[in-house]
């Protein structure tokens, strides 16, 4: 078990005695993707956690009937797949652990939730899918929107800068493209543009075949949802010898920096825009130097550990709110009542109602990136999506 915040200095250490010494310790869990190719997501998501926990612990923000409580953490691998999420989540409620942190991926919380519901654990996870929340699963939150939340705003801004008419969306032919591309064209269409839908099998590597067919299309634009970053960059740098001219995007998260090596460069990117999660402005920034200082270290370098953060905050606002760490159902029903807001990432609202029934679903402001002419622009800051 990871003890975050142990080492914070001697009044932390002191209160993590006078707490240990009243019986009083709060587990967080982590189910997240700690290894292989998709681990910077993971470690992103625990290095959060430890440092909410840090938090908490420093700042006494949680007390039971007036005693203090320690937070401490324990992350456990999901592999980034169901079962291996599902097994996650079984050791953990064996463990007495009754609020999860995490998942990252659509496939790792598809295999949480049923567990969760059966433990009564909470769970602020994430997911694109289009079940990801529903009213069958009241314990289940979102830590930040799905497409059915940010695509609209994103596509308004790519119409005005591209004067798109038209686009084709790529994805991988699995739930984790369907899901994601499927909620972007219906958005795309709403917005006037005619949109078409392509999937590829998952761990393709040639892809002339589907460039050929994007090109006898002829669309003005091209979306590569949540296709890869690796997939994406070879797609671009195929495109555009084939002789694409028109703007590419990528509505299904971050991933730029990877895209542009991978095709070539932002010369090769043309004009591209993609969605950010969080808009990193010197408030956000000063995250980085709380963990440099609570956790002596530099912070996990991908950008979705801001969001994280953010998600895990609301959490422990609401067992603190609530006053128990063992009535998850009371925590559920303070972390609804919470406004949406945060001293770093800034202030939103709760959304998911219309999209899934429940409005369980964070929306802070995020970014929309853009390379315009082969250039690098300013990341646009965006309000919170409302999801309607």
């Amino acid at each position: 078990m990871l003890l975050a915040g142990a080492a914070i200095g001697t009044s932390g250490a002191l209160s993590r005695r006078v707490a240990l010494a009243a019986g009083q310790e709060l587990t967080l869990g982590v189910v997240g993707v700690l290894s292989g190719p998709a681990a910077q997501w993971g470690l992103a998501l625990r290095g959060a956690v430890e440092l909410v926990a840090a938090e908490a612990n420093r700042d006494g923000l949680i007390k039971i009937d007036g005693a203090p409580c320690q937070v401490s953490v324990v992350a456990i691998d999901s592999k980034y797949t169901a079962e291996g999420a599902a097994a996650a989540a079984n050791t953990m409620a064996g463990q007495g652990v009754k609020f999860i942190i995490g998942p990252i991926g659509s496939p790792e919380l598809t295999g949480v939730k049923p567990i969760a519901k059966r433990n009564s654990m909470l769970v602020m996870g994430n997911g694109y899918a289009k079940d990801a929340l529903s009213p069958q699963f009241p314990l289940v939150f979102h830590m930040g929107p799905g497409p059915s939340g940010w695509a609209d705003p994103i596509i308004k801004i790519a119409k005005q800068k591209f004067g798109i008419k038209s686009v084709m969306l790529i994805a991988p032919n699995d739930q984790g493209g369907t899901d994601i591309a499927s909620v972007d064209a219906e958005a795309y269409k709403k917005n006037g543009i005619t949109a078409a839908e392509e999937y590829y099998q998952r761990g393709t590597t040639n892809f002339a075949p589907i460039v050929t067919r994007i090109m006898n299309a002829k669309p003005e634009a091209v979306d590569l949802a949540s296709s890869p970053p690796g997939d994406a960059g070879i797609m671009v740098k195929q495109l555009r010898q084939a002789g694409f001219e028109g703007p590419i995007g990528r509505l299904g998260g971050p991933g730029y920096s990877e895209i542009s090596r991978v095709a070539g460069g932002d010369a090769v990117l043309k004009d591209f825009y993609w969605y950010e999660p969080v808009f990193i402005d010197e408030k956000v920034q000063l995250i980085a130097d709380e963990y440099k200082k609570l956790l002596g270290a530099d912070r996990p370098e991908n950008n979705l550990f801001f969001q994280w953060v953010s998600a895990a905050r609301m959490v422990t606002k609401a067992i603190a709110k609530a006053g128990t760490i063992s009535d998850t159902s009371k925590v559920a029903e303070a972390l609804r009542a919470l406004p949406v807001e945060d001293p770093n990432v800034g202030s939103g609202h709760w959304i998911g109602q219309d999209f899934f029934g429940i409005n369980q679903e964070l929306s802070f402001p995020f970014g929309v990136g853009l390379v315009t002419n082969g250039k690098l622009q300013p990341t646009i800051r965006v309000a919170a999506a409302t999801g309607k």
